[in-house]
Formats: structure tokens, sequence, C-alpha cells
């Protein structure tokens, strides 16, 4: 069995991978990169990790439904054909709906049915979805074939708005091993009362990563997502510093004396007043970092911009406030603060001492309205 190996050079990916996958978030949808058993088969044919039609004889094209995870702003897709090299999909296309729960018909997930089609009454079922004129948000393209080097079909969306379910066709048959819907999660904040009390850094909240030291291991946006971590990997691991001291010091409180740390930046879903903070170090048993704080500002769109493009490391002109002082962690557990600060912030910036891994950090507060000229 053999995995592909994980893209390391970050420079030339174009900037919406770095957002969360609004399409894994859902049951069923496969986080982990795919896989290569090369003595598998099944009686249908050599067994492949991603989805794979039969060579079709009859008229048409090869499409899906998938409702996302997590409704929200779609930035752009991957379209993995990893190990799919005699049998890709030549071209695909995708299309968007935002679709209310009334408009959607009950539509059972298919599940593992390998070998089967679509019966008459899916087909007569889904059809109500009208989806053959959805939003086009990527047109019929060439893909590319599933090795090393060309697995990873990349494509912005066209059109940047809220979307509940995508439909991806593939022109005629063939193969895709992953797809990644990358994007920023989308609440209806008018349906919240600013009295009710919300994760506002959670990726079904519209919670977003804009920016990080170091993500050797394991991205920081795992860690504003859905529920409690099930593995390490599900989680934001730095590697070890290299700066540490070669004897470890710690001060009267326990907390080790180090020079450096690493850091991650995140926009709230809204902008609003924390009241309770939660940092989860579940399943980081021997790589937890040994303190953390939290800073919070309040910065313009065009503020935020300026500050991305710089990858944040010009940060001096920004009003950090302190949120949550330098605290001791402890590994494997779940830390819960409460915070006194009364401050309206749109952003907030996690760092840890010196290094290591967690698996969630919750942020809980009350919306607030937008102050005049912010995001």
């Amino acid at each position: 069995m053999a995995a592909r190996p994980t893209q390391k050079n970050m420079e030339n990916l174009p900037d919406f991978v770095q957002l969360n996958d609004l399409a894994c978030e859902t049951t069923g949808a496969k986080r982990e990169a795919p896989q290569w058993k090369a003595e598998d088969f099944t009686n249908f044919g050599k067994w492949m990790d991603g989805w794979e039609t039969r060579r079709k004889r009859i008229s048409g094209h090869d499409w899906c439904i998938i409702k996302l995870g997590v409704p929200g702003i779609i930035h752009g897709f991957d379209v993995d054909t990893s190990y799919f090299t005699g049998n890709y999909a030549p071209r695909i296309s995708i299309a968007a709906a935002n679709l209310n729960a009334d408009e959607t018909p009950d539509l059972p997930p298919r599940g593992e049915k390998i070998g089967t089609a679509a019966s008459e009454k899916e087909f007569e079922a889904v059809g109500k979805l009208q989806s053959e004129f959805w939003t086009v948000l990527v047109p019929m393209t060439i893909l590319q074939p599933g090795y090393v080097d060309t697995c990873h079909n990349y494509f912005p969306a066209q059109k940047l708005e809220r979307w509940t379910h995508i439909r991806l066709n593939m022109y005629p048959d063939g193969g895709i091993a992953r797809l990644r819907v990358y994007g920023t999660g989308h609440r209806d904040w008018l349906s919240v009362s600013p009295k009710q009390e919300i994760d506002l850094v959670a990726m079904t909240n519209g919670g977003v990563c804009l920016g990080y030291s170091d993500a050797h291991f394991g991205h920081p946006k795992n860690i504003i997502g859905i529920g409690r971590s099930n593995v390490m990997s599900d989680g934001w691991e730095t590697a070890r510093r290299l700066d540490r001291p070669t004897i470890l010091k710690v001060d009267d409180q326990g907390i080790l004396q180090v020079p450096g740390c690493e850091w991650a930046v995140f926009r709230l879903g809204h902008p609003g007043v924390i009241t309770h903070i939660d940092i989860d170090t579940s399943h980081f048993k021997g790589n937890f970092p040994d303190s953390c704080k939290i800073e919070g500002c309040s910065i313009t769109a065009e503020e935020e911009k300026e500050r991305i493009a710089t990858k944040w490391k010009d940060c001096c002109g920004l009003k950090w406030k302190l949120v949550l002082p330098v605290t001791k962690l402890k590994p494997h557990q779940q830390h819960s603060y409460s915070t006194e600060m009364k401050d309206t912030l749109t952003h907030v910036r996690l760092t840890i001492k010196p290094d290591g891994g967690i698996s969630r950090m919750r942020l809980l507060g009350y919306p607030c309205p937008l102050p005049s000229g912010t995001l």
C-alpha cells in the first residue's frame, strides 16, 4: 500500500488551498490522501481509491451531486486524479446551487454501491433538483492524469457566492481520486441574536485561517473544524524549533523560557466580543505546546489585504490586545478559560511556545455590529 506524497512546495499553489475544504466535513468524505493498493482487485476490476465509473457504452456522460458539509462561499477546487493514469476522467465541469431545506427532495445517500448505476427511482428523485441548470463555477475543462507531478488540477470558482450543493460532471467517464472544495463557511448572522453566545471562529460560522508561521505536520485551519478531533492529524502541529536552548529552563510559573514561537492568524466569522476560550490538546501527548497566548485586533478589509500580502510578517502597525495571557498547557486535555475583555475584535492571533500541536480552538462570544470601515 502506498500513499501519494504530500505537496511540500506551497509557494506555487493557488491561495485558496489555504482555506477549509467545505466538502470533506461531511459524513463519508475522505480527508486522507489517496492510496494505491497494487494487489487489490474486485469483481468489477482494479480497486481504486476514488470514484471510477464503468466504460460508457450508452449516450450521455457521468455526474454526481454532492451536498457540502459546510455551506459557504467557494473560492476554488482541487480535482485530484492520483493513481488514475490510464483511466482518469478526460474532462470535467462543476456547477453549484444554493438550496433551502424545502427545495431538496429526500435523497438517500448512495453509499458504497460498487458496480451499480443509479436506479430509475433515484434519477426521478434527483431530477427534481434540475441540476443541469445550476450555476457553472468551472466550465468544461481538460484534466491531467494522476501522476505525482500532474495529479492536482486546480480551478478557481467563477462566482464567489454562497452554495450548499455542487454537481461534478465528468466527460464522458473515468475516475477521480478526490475533490476538494476550498472556501469559507457562511452563516446567516441575521438569524443570530446578539445575546446568543456562539463560536466566533468556527469554520461553520465563517472563521478562516489567514496566515501562520509553520504547518509542517498539520495546518492551523484544522483547529476551527467541526466537533472534536478524532486523530492527531486533524489538528495543527508544527515542526520542532531548532532554536531551542540546549538546556531548557522554566520561570516561577513553570513556563519554558525559550526565544522562539509559532503563530497562526484567524479572521472571525463575525466581529464580536470573546468571553470564553477553549484550547484542546487532545491526542498531543508528547508533542503539545508548553504554553499559548491569544491576542486580538480590529482591522479593515484593506489592512487585512496588506497583511496577507506580507504573510503577516509586518504586524507592527496593528494594535494587538491581549485576550488570553501566556498560559501553561497540558497534554491531551481540554483547557477552558474566561476573559473579561470587552473590545470588539475582527481577528485573533494564537501563539504557541516553543512548538507542538493543538487539536481545536474555540472562541465563544457575542456577535457585535460591524464597526464603520471594518470587515
